[in-house]
């Protein structure tokens, strides 16, 4: 079962950190800080570039961690809320299929994260070779999942809609 997990971490961890690198760094056919802030502004997180970088960054720390094994549940505890609020904020009315723009993509994320969270990094993993495995118990799991849930829904209430354009008078 550990290498499981461990393939598991490392497919999930390199996925959401390449998100992650996309939205930072333009790799990988991203748009970067720039284009990612433009886009984040259009659906209403203001500053955008302030808003891409720490979407970028909390996919590419959280994919890391996950990845590494390293910080028990933290780094899906992250990736849990970093797409929570891609779900709420774009995904959300356009069904679930990612074809049309759905939810499915950061729900599969979110799965992932869900399942390593609670079942482990495995002995495979950073915090295991420095014995931190233990200090991560099961209500330390829970409050890092309530803590991502709550930074979710507080980052989708600080957004704004677009300022509205003042038409020329005719």
């Amino acid at each position: 079962m550990a290498i499981l997990v461990l393939i598991a971490r490392i497919i999930l961890g390199l996925g959401i950190a390449a998100h992650g690198a996309q939205k930072l760094f333009g790799w990988f056919g991203g748009y970067g800080i720039k284009g990612t802030g433009g886009f984040f502004e259009s659906v209403g997180f203001r500053p955008g570039i302030f808003f891409a970088a720490s979407a970028g960054l909390g996919e590419l720390v959280g994919g890391v961690l996950t990845l590494l094994g390293l910080g028990g549940p933290i780094g899906p505890a992250i990736i849990i809320m970093v797409m929570l609020v891609a779900i709420l904020a774009v995904h959300w009315g356009h069904g679930f299929f990612v074809s049309k723009n759905g939810s499915e993509l950061p729900l599969l994320y979110i799965s992932g994260a869900l399942l390593l969270m609670f079942a482990g990094l495995s002995v495979y993993s950073i915090d295991s070779l420095l014995g931190l495995s233990a200090i991560w118990p099961a209500n330390l799991t829970w409050i890092a999942l309530g803590v991502a849930v709550l930074l979710a829904l507080g980052n989708i209430l600080v957004r704004r809609p677009a300022p509205q354009q003042q038409q020329p008078a005719a």
